[in-house]
């Protein structure tokens, strides 16, 4: 079956002397891994179409006994070339991509959180928002998606507390808006370093919770400091 379909590359890496293997999401799809011939080679663009954050189009041959499928045809969808410029902007947003890598099952559609994913990062691009926020927006947006939405005043899971989501002076209302998962919309309260740790804390205690792939991302800690700075 050929499919064709819109991606993020989430990341890709040397296969064989001139290929590479793509992890994507795809919004048909979900998580694929497509195998890219001859894209490491001087004369062929598909190397930097196939970067991480790339938003594309892809045509390839779906095979489900197989997990690489062959790329057919790529082309560039749309570019985000002010991420890089801004240090937390791309550290966030690739800790975005490790996140959702390492979250997806493979070929588990979800259409609505690739378009949440192309937002979040078309606004990192723009910059309608901190850094920090969208962040924080993907994060809930991830865990609603994928079954796990929080409920700001259930704490109490087998095994874990969660952090308390108020504790902060604006954690609470910032969490409750984030939660309403509308990028139009998203808070402008005041956030207090103790919000920044808060609203941290809760969200990657209840995502590592729900995923334990999520226990070696080493980027996190980076991206902690970040977050609370």
């Amino acid at each position: 079956m050929i499919i064709h379909t819109p991606v993020i590359v989430l990341k890709s890496f040397p296969y064989g002397d001139t290929s590479i293997i793509a992890r994507c999401f795809s919004k048909d799809k979900g998580k694929i891994s497509l195998i890219v011939k001859g894209a490491r080679s001087k004369k062929s663009p598909k190397s930097a179409q196939f970067q991480p954050l790339s938003y594309i189009d892809v045509i390839y041959y779906n095979k489900p006994s197989r997990d690489l499928q062959v790329l057919s045809k790529v082309s560039f969808r749309e570019s985000w070339s002010k991420i890089p410029d801004n240090l937390r902007s791309i550290t966030l947003t690739m800790a975005i991509l490790e996140i959702t890598e390492k979250t997806l099952s493979d070929e588990d559609p979800h259409p609505k959180l690739f378009e949440i994913l192309v937002d979040t990062l078309r606004g990192f691009n723009k910059s309608i928002a901190d850094p920090n926020i969208l962040f924080w927006f993907y994060e809930c947006a991830l865990l609603t998606h994928l079954g796990f939405q929080p409920v700001l005043d259930k704490r109490e899971f087998s095994g874990l507390t969660l952090p308390d989501p108020n504790s902060g002076p604006n954690s609470g209302l910032i969490l409750a808006s984030l939660l309403a998962g509308d990028i139009g919309n998203l808070p402008t309260d005041d956030v207090t370093p103790l919000d920044r740790t808060v609203i941290g804390d809760y969200l990657w205690t209840s995502l590592r919770y729900h995923f334990d792939s999520l226990s070696n991302i080493k980027s996190m800690k980076v991206v902690r400091k970040i977050l609370a700075d």
